[in-house]
């Protein structure tokens, strides 16, 4: 059982449950895929091609016992399955999983059991849970005759003296206590049901009754599988060990609680619809403040309303005990902002939410899926006296690792950097998510924002390499997908084409930040970026700039277009042709780096046809060949990031796009007030209405895009107005809420791809940034005067950098070489460690 150790990656923290000395690494396993007595749907003719079908939602518990002498020091032990699980043993939770993955690179997680084990017999039971249909997190495999149709476990352990593997000595129970209420809207989260009164109370301590019954070792059934039964077998492949460490975090409990008196409310199949429908009663009461414990009496017929403010955003399982009669029922509904008497807005709004109904003792309710939200409403309904005793949210987060810090004399900027940590902290689950609240969806280009917070301003950059590989998941034609695992990516529909430019950034990111360290993983990328660019060959001009452009080509929720002749997407296209062929310099591929360079420079020649002398910046788009009045923020900046725009018009670009007297804030589909269906609806029709001067005015870009806008700033000098355009982010500071929002005025409340001024004040204040791939060499080149005062550590690969500077000097303590910019603009070289220089 511990033979064929892989060793430990560089900087992987020796403490992670992810790495668990005696676990093995090798491919097969001894365990065998188990699952619960479901029908067999049989291979197709010839075992090819079975009828795609599977198993509804369902929650399954498999158990078995185990005895011990003594309690060993560490009982390694790997647990996947399809598609969550949550192992207890011996009633207390030891791990649940797996991270978020396509199908057929299922990873796994390894656990030692040892800190829950007891001599004697032990017990453990494996909640597992089956989505059967695909959500924003989980998409279904492509089934054999037997595997991938419904929920499998497959588990293997060291006891010291012998192996603990899943096999038919094992017990399962299908309860059918839980069930899953649709999602609605743009949601993808599951709305879990829990009725307690078909689940026994002590079901995580697995006391057997005449319900459990044998498991069933679940084969690969097709052609050339010769009915294997353990990994890797098809539709699974090679399972793969966790790429990130362990998620948690803090208990959070209530700072108020309100309650309404009884009322009658028609009852609604859909927990959400329940709350929604009270909600939507005229001249509702407003709900008075109170305290935990909290006894209710609603009365038969009638449901009690329960409003709990949790103070700010929270992330992670929902947690309740209450004491009630049997069959009472709690419905709960998630909101991310006030609920408004009347308002009923699905794109503003999270639909997500719970259902628990009571067994009458031993009651309480504790969130198999995480959700996130401010406000959580609960509907109580019963025929006697209900008791709350406590409520409170066990976040479930990926820890920020390290002593990474900024400070400054500038309360706001302070304020603002922990702001940044915090949704990135709120978005960053098992990947990289938009938000925690209405999607948790993976999107491909979003997450680039979060790569770059993470790798300045935690020590752990496994998600910022890990999002790189879950993205790197080409449609057949090389395009990414807009979101990757789940209903989307399976869809295979419609993508975000400029989404997979992004990810190409964060794979020069990579480079940037590892370089020679990751060049194997460079090289497992590269061929995805290669065929990413060349998906837009075809849509070239005559002049080698990008046309015509099909599928929803988003760039931002700004009002920025990209119909016709598209300065913006060649913009990013060529910064994409510039980033990889610096990649295949890396690699020594010298033909693919004279490949990029070629068609970046006759996109060069090309690209100015967008330019307009007058006003000092680059249009939005030609149409027929004609240049078009629009000129964004965007478009300005993507022609400094690409290196299109020749750097004597890069002042007056900065100029124009960030002189706060010209930019307006438009969007297509949303506005201050929130989000505009008549907007949403001219903007499938094709209808796009400027309401602004677009000869004058500039459309200012919305927080996902303003990182580019940013990126133009710094390589133009221009950090002073960078920091002005910074401030702009206070604005989603207010009333107990400490994250970034979604766009300017709509939007969620914690969205991830807003988070940009957590980085641009690491590497663009304190100015921390690699002079050489691999941060062999830093640059510090820190914003005097931009602030009296500021001081920080920033992360490299050979541990953190210090910085701190003031109007008498500037210090550096660096673990590897750098070269200083000084006020004057002259550079010095130092090598490693204390460096001091005073201001005459």
């Amino acid at each position: 059982m511990i033979d064929n150790l892989a060793a430990q990656p560089p900087g992987a923290d020796h403490r992670s449950p992810a790495y668990i000395p005696g676990v093995p690494r090798d491919t097969a396993w001894r365990a065998h895929w188990i699952g619960p007595h479901t029908p067999d749907h049989g291979p197709g003719p010839a075992g090819f091609g079975p009828p795609d079908t599977r198993g509804p939602f369902g929650r399954y518990l498999f158990r078995t016992t185990f005895t011990l002498d003594a309690v060993p020091e560490v009982i390694p032990a790997r647990i996947t399955a399809d598609s969550r699980y949550v192992v207890h043993l011996n009633g207390r939770e030891a791990g649940r999983g797996p991270v978020r993955s396509q199908p057929r690179r299922l990873a796994y997680d390894t656990l030692d059991l040892a800190p829950l084990a007891r001599a004697g017999e032990n017990t453990l039971v494996v909640l597992v849970t089956y989505y059967g249909k695909a959500n924003s997190f989980w998409q279904p495999a492509a089934a054999n005759g037997a595997l991938g149709r419904d929920a499998v476990l497959v588990l293997e352990a060291d006891l010291g003296d012998r192996l603990l593997v899943t096999d038919d000595t094992w017990r399962v129970l299908a309860p059918g206590a839980w069930h899953s209420a649709e999602a609605e809207g743009m949601d993808g989260i599951p709305v879990e049901c829990l009725d307690a009164r078909l689940l026994p109370s002590d079901w995580k301590s697995g006391a057997p009754d005449s319900d459990w019954q044998k498991a069933r070792i679940v084969p690969a059934l097709h052609l050339g599988s010769l009915a294997r039964s353990t990994p890797p077998a098809d539709p699974y492949g090679p399972l793969r060990p966790r790429p990130i460490g362990p998620l948690g975090g803090d208990t959070v409990t209530p700072v108020r609680i309100a309650v309404s008196p009884p009322a009658a409310v028609p009852d609604d199949p859909h927990p959400v619809g329940h709350v929604r429908t009270y909600l939507s009663t005229p001249d509702l009461p407003d709900p008075v403040a109170t305290s935990l414990p909290l006894t209710l009496t609603p009365g038969t017929g009638r449901a009690q309303h329960v409003v709990v403010d949790m103070g700010r955003i929270v992330c992670g399982f929902v947690r309740f005990d209450l004491t009630a009669p049997s069959g009472t029922q709690v419905d709960l509904m998630y909101r991310e902002t006030p609920h408004a008497p009347g308002a009923n807005d699905p794109f503003s709004a999270p639909n997500t939410g719970a259902r628990y109904i009571a067994r009458g003792h031993d009651d309480g309710f504790e969130a198999c899926e995480v959700n996130g939200f401010r406000y959580l409403h609960a509907l109580v309904t019963s025929d006697g006296p209900v008791t709350i005793d406590a409520v409170a949210v066990r976040e479930h987060l990926y820890p920020r690792a390290g002593a990474a810090y900024f400070r400054s004399s500038d309360p706001e900027l302070d304020a603002l950097y922990t702001a940044g940590v915090r949704t990135v902290a709120l978005t960053s689950h098992d990947a990289f998510v938009d938000c925690p609240t209405r999607e948790q969806r993976a999107w491909v280009g979003d997450a680039v924002v979060h790569q770059m917070v993470q790798l300045a301003t935690s020590t752990d950059w496994r998600p910022a390499w890990h999002y790189l590989d879950l993205a790197n998941s080409p449609r057949p034609d090389g395009i990414l997908p807009m979101s990757v695992v789940g209903e989307i990516e399976q869809g295979g529909g419609t993508t975000i084409p400029d989404w997979s430019l992004h990810w190409l950034h964060g794979v020069h990111n990579l480079y940037r930040h590892g370089g020679e360290h990751e060049r194997d993983r460079l090289a497992e990328l590269a061929p995805t970026a290669r065929r990413i660019l060349a998906w837009y060959l075809p849509f070239r001009t005559d002049d080698g700039v990008l046309s015509d452009l099909p599928e929803w080509n988003l760039v931002d929720w700004s009002s920025v277009f990209t119909t016709g002749t598209s300065s913006i997407v060649t913009a990013l296209w060529a910064r994409g042709l510039r980033e990889y062929a610096e990649i295949s310099t890396l690699l020594r591929n010298d033909g693919e780096a004279s490949w990029a360079r070629r068609h970046w420079e006759r996109a060069r020649k090309g690209y100015e046809i967008f330019w307009d002398e007058r006003r000092g910046t680059y249009v939005d788009h030609l149409l027929s060949g004609v240049q078009q009045p629009p000129a964004s923020q965007i478009a300005g900046a993507a022609a400094i990031a690409s290196g299109l725009a020749p750097a004597a018009r890069h002042h007056r670009i900065i100029d124009r796009i960030m002189d706060p007297g010209r930019l307006v804030t438009r969007s297509w589909i949303g506005g201050e007030g929130g989000y505009d269906a008549e907007k949403i609806h001219d903007e499938m029709r094709g209808v796009r209405r400027i309401d602004w001067d677009s000869e004058e005015q500039v459309v200012r870009a919305q927080p996902f895009l303003s990182y580019l806008v940013h990126d133009a700033a710094a390589l133009t000098g221009r950090v002073p107005e960078l920091v002005g355009a910074l401030r702009r982010w206070s604005r989603f500071l207010h009333d107990g809420y400490d994250t970034f929002g979604e766009c300017w005025g709509w939007g969620t409340p914690a969205h991830g791809w807003s988070s940009t001024p957590a980085r641009d004040l690491m590497t663009y204040v304190l100015g921390v940034t690699p002079a050489e791939p691999g941060f062999g060499r830093a640059r510090v080149a820190p914003a005097y005067g931009v602030v009296e005062r500021a001081e920080g550590a920033v992360p490299t690969r050979d541990g953190l950098l210090h910085v701190a500077f003031d109007s008498s000097g500037v210090e550096v303590d660096s673990p590897v070489p750098l070269t200083l910019l000084l006020p004057g603009g002259q550079e010095r070289s130092y090598g490693s460690g204390h460096t001091r220089v005073p201001f005459v």
